[in-house]
Formats: structure tokens, C-alpha cells, sequence
């Protein structure tokens, strides 16, 4: 299956930072939205939730940390600066019977982009990538998780959802906050074959999820 790219132009056009992207924001992969998709793992539609994800849960992340670094040789930066995001396991909408996991406790530890350090000092730069979610902290997800390297991880750039209030493509996602409404925007540049899950759940709550998710199962 060949990746979509999410409509992050029109989203960000509603929150008046197309500037922003189309000149190129120091943290970002690349100048397209949160990076053009590079995923591991397939993670646009409900089919690529349950056959690629371990667990999928609603979170609400409640902390991060730095959980190491990468000294860079040349460019702006000093340190590449991993993260991890703990969240609080909401519910758990679907385990996998394929793979043999971890059970997923009341808190997730989750990897997810982290900064960049410049090497002239001052805050760090949070890093927006296109194959992996941002998750920020105080925001609720449903998220497609997969335990890779020890660790949890999102499946994909497709694999987290904004859930703020329990509707989807409602929160945070590559680091800015959305409403439904910029998602649907944001949809007119997308593909009209675009079947991923947030798309035909927009607007709706957990029982939406569970409905794609169960029908996917059964395919």
C-alpha cells in the first residue's frame, strides 16, 4: 500500500502557520507537513491498525522525558534528542492474536520524536517527523502501538489519532492543536480514495474505532 501524505497544509492554513511550513520549520524532516511518510509499517487504514499494531488504546499523555541522545558531527544542530512519552491507558480497543506482547499497564511509555539541540544554545527544538506521531503532553490519542526494540512505539505517521475529548481529529498532531473542522478542510488535499481511519471516524467517538477496527478483524 502506498502511504498517503495527511492534509497538514489546509490544517495549518486554519491555524495561520502556512508560512511557517513552506519556508521549512528547524525541527521537521522536511518542509511537507510532519515529513513525507517513511513508515515501518503500514498505518493509514483500519486494515493496517490490526494487521501491523500490537494493541491499539486510548491514551492521554501526562509526561515526557529525554531518554538519550545523538551527537551530530556537522549542521546547526549539537544533539539529536530522543523522547519518551508516558501515557495514561484510557482503554484498550483492540489486541492483537498474531504476536506475542507485553500486557499494556494503567501507564504506557511510548518513543516518540524528540528535540534537537542547537549548537548555539538556547531551548530546544521539538522534532516533527513523518514516520512517526509527535504526542504531546496533556493531549489524548488512540494510538497503534507496536512493541519494537524493547520498546512501544507508534506504527506509523498514520497510527495516532487526535482524540482530544473523546472525537477524533480533535487535539494535538505535529505539534499544533486541531479541530475536526481543520481536518475536514485539510481532506481537500488529500486523496479521494483516502480510506484512513481517522478520515471515515472524523468527528466521532470510541465506539466509531471499534467498529472500523472489528470490521477490519473480520476481513
Amino acid at each position: 500500500m502506498v502511504s498517503r501524505q495527511r492534509p497538514l497544509l489546509a490544517a495549518l492554513a486554519a491555524a495561520g502557520v502556512v508560512a511557517g511550513v513552506v519556508v521549512g520549520w528547524s525541527g521537521l524532516d522536511t518542509v511537507n507537513g510532519c515529513g513525507l511518510p517513511a513508515n515501518r509499517w503500514p498505518s493509514e487504514s483500519a486494515r493496517d491498525w490490526v494487521e501491523n499494531a500490537d494493541v491499539v488504546v486510548v491514551g492521554r499523555a501526562v509526561r515526557e522525558r529525554e531518554s538519550g541522545r545523538e551527537k551530530l558531527a556537522v549542521g546547526a544542530y549539537r544533539y539529536d534528542v530522543r523522547r519518551t512519552v508516558t501515557l495514561t491507558r484510557e482503554s484498550v480497543l483492540f489486541e492483537s492474536r498474531l504476536r506475542g506482547h507485553p500486557a499494556v499497564g494503567d501507564l504506557v511509555d511510548v518513543a516518540a520524536p524528540g528535540w534537537k539541540e542547537p549548537r548555539s544554545g538556547g531551548a530546544l527544538v521539538p522534532q516533527v517527523t513523518g514516520d512517526a506521531p509527535r504526542i504531546e503532553v496533556g493531549h489524548v490519542y488512540v494510538l497503534a502501538l507496536r512493541r519494537d526494540g524493547g520498546e512501544w512505539r507508534g506504527i506509523g505517521e498514520g497510527g495516532v489519532v487526535p482524540f482530544d475529548g473523546h472525537v477524533v481529529g480533535q487535539g494535538e498532531w505535529c505539534g499544533l492543536t486541531v479541530t475536526t473542522d481543520d481536518f475536514a478542510e485539510g481532506e481537500r488535499f488529500g486523496r479521494h480514495e483516502d480510506d484512513s481511519l481517522e478520515k471515515v471516524t472524523l468527528g466521532e467517538g470510541v465506539r466509531a474505532v471499534e467498529r472500523e477496527l472489528k470490521r477490519a478483524g473480520r476481513g
